[in-house]
């Protein structure tokens, strides 16, 4: 259930939707989707014709796919092409067909602290993960270190990690993909939160040298950074022979992905708007995260957040529970997430996440900072 307990939980306390004009959305995991100062403009409309009304490719459009190839390539110096892309219906479809066709031999290994759909989705699939230290003794920043040994290994990472915002980057992210690269391992890393790192966007595509030759996936999405969510257009970057697998996939199981959407996204990824779209996210959002941040710790918040995302994690003041907390805010129309959900043991509110809590300042504009804080303090106080 993750973040949908919390959505629902807030409108039968506060009858309305989180999002609704005059809530305050703290708990959910959307960007602004309208132009950013320094910006570009986000389309209006996409045109279509009567090949749009056609059903689309089970893998994606071949436009779509290599405009992705190219905007990896052109950032990155990734050595894809439009062969080694699928397009799903966002990140988490792509994310579920990589875990329903994963050996039966084969572990999973996941931080102890990550995306809180992950945990469902393993559950879902009978798989029991083999978890990876990530706690407040070592500042929710596991290293190679702290991964499992031995082969038959598949590797769950978020980067940047969602909630925590810890980036794995330069020699660390190298180094993780040169063990992951190797034979009977491998990696599923998902990068929803590209854009939001500091001081640059960040991709394992970067380091990998030959991805027909590895078990890795690279998995993105139009969501966060593209600012459209409601597109619902997410991508695997992969080996040839896995996304020949996700393309027989998608003709039963998915029906591929709307033509309309695959056009807009197409857009979106032209090569001088892409390069603006980078530094005017990763600028305001890196503002905005040490705006947040500074005032958060004011109110007493104990932060362990990293430099991506755009959220902050961190303990709750006054000794109360996330969830205590939350039963406060829904009375002001607000609410957090609570960190049990993004503990991927499931250990409950007693348990070692139940006093961290997750907040979202994605959806916020500039201008909200101080009446922001002001009802998190009434509810703190």
């Amino acid at each position: 259930m993750g973040i949908y307990e919390i959505l629902f939980r807030f409108a039968a306390s506060s009858g309305a939707y989180m999002g609704d004009p005059g809530t305050h959305p703290w708990a959910q995991g959307f960007p602004l989707t309208d132009r950013l100062p320094e910006g570009p403009d986000l389309p209006g409309s996409v045109a279509i014709d009567a090949t749009d009304r056609m059903y689309p490719k089970a893998d994606g459009q071949p436009a779509l796919r290599e405009a992705i190839a190219a905007y990896y390539q052109r950032f990155y110096g990734a050595r894809i092409g439009a062969d080694n892309v699928a397009v799903f219906a966002g990140g988490r479809p792509a994310i579920f067909a990589i875990l329903a066709f994963l050996r039966d031999e084969v572990r999973v290994a996941i931080e102890e602290t990550e995306y809180t759909p992950y945990y469902d989705l393993l559950q879902i699939l009978g798989r029991e993960p083999k978890l990876i230290a990530s706690n407040a003794g070592n500042r929710f920043r596991p290293g190679l270190a702290d991964h499992p040994r031995g082969d038959q290994t598949l590797l769950i990472k978020s980067n940047p990690c969602n909630p925590t915002g810890v980036v794995t980057q330069g020699e660390d992210l190298a180094a993780l993909v040169r063990h992951y690269s190797q034979p009977g391992k491998a990696a599923l890393i998902d990068e929803a939160y590209e854009f939001f790192a500091d001081p640059e966007p960040v991709s394992a595509l970067a380091h990998i040298e030959a991805i027909d030759d590895t078990d890795l996936f690279v998995v993105g999405a139009a969501t966060k950074g593209l600012q459209v969510p409601g597109m619902r257009i997410g991508w695997v970057v992969a080996a040839q022979r896995n996304i020949e697998l996700f393309r027989n996939y998608s003709s039963f199981g998915m029906g591929g992905v709307s033509r309309a959407s695959q056009r807009y996204v197409t857009e979106l990824l032209e090569p001088d708007r892409v390069a603006l779209a980078r530094r005017a996210v990763g600028k305001f959002y890196n503002e905005q995260r040490q705006r947040y941040g500074e005032g958060l710790e004011r109110l007493g918040f104990e932060l362990y957040s990293g430099t991506g995302g755009f959220y902050h994690w961190g303990r709750v003041p006054g000794g109360i529970t996330a969830d205590a907390l939350n039963e406060r805010l829904f009375q002001k129309q607000a609410g957090i997430l609570p960190g049990r959900l993004c503990d991927m043991a499931r250990r409950g509110e007693a348990g070692p996440m139940g006093c961290m809590a997750r907040f979202s300042f994605g959806p916020l504009h500039a201008d909200s900072l101080e009446s922001d804080l002001a009802l998190l303090k009434s509810c703190l106080d």
